[in-house]
């Protein structure tokens, strides 16, 4: 594994251990450069499946700015931001297919990148339907983020 990966996992995990316990998931957490300045994003989501509120941003924000700036893993400056799931939402899990059922998901896997539509959804098997053929994959084995926005909260 890279040292970006696996740097990324490690803010994965303090983000998470700050957000859990107030309701929260990671979806992701991308490290960015814009302008020179080093920026931190943090992708959350509600636990209880409710659109997420600038409130909730805020409480998570500052409960994971007290972890960071506790355990300082990143040298230098940086600037940590959270957003909620938006239009690209992340898809990591089971649960996060099934709740967007048929709607159409972008995927890499490790040798192929498509946009297909969720079909079925069993554990973490996901089945795809991708020009008219079936695709059963593992959730936690690919990349894949919503490629259509639910026309409700889901």
């Amino acid at each position: 594994m890279n040292n970006n990966a696996t740097d990324n996992q490690k803010l994965v995990q303090i983000a998470s251990s700050a957000v859990e316990p107030l309701g929260f998931e990671v979806l992701e957490v991308q490290q960015q450069r814009q302008g020179g300045e080093h920026i931190v994003l943090v992708r959350i989501d509600r636990l209880d499946e409710q659109p997420v509120t600038m409130d909730d941003l805020t409480k998570a924000s500052r409960a994971a700015e007290a972890e960071f700036d506790r355990l300082d893993p990143i040298a230098g400056e940086y600037r940590l931001e959270f957003e909620s799931p938006g239009a690209k939402r992340p898809l990591t899990r089971g649960r996060h297919f099934e709740r967007m059922l048929g709607l159409k998901a972008k995927v890499k896997a490790d040798d192929q990148t498509f946009t297909g539509q969720i079909k079925a959804v069993q554990g973490d098997d996901v089945t795809f339907t991708v020009g008219g053929e079936d695709l059963t994959l593992k959730a936690g084995e690919i990349l894949a983020n919503l490629a259509e926005f639910p026309d409700k909260h889901r």
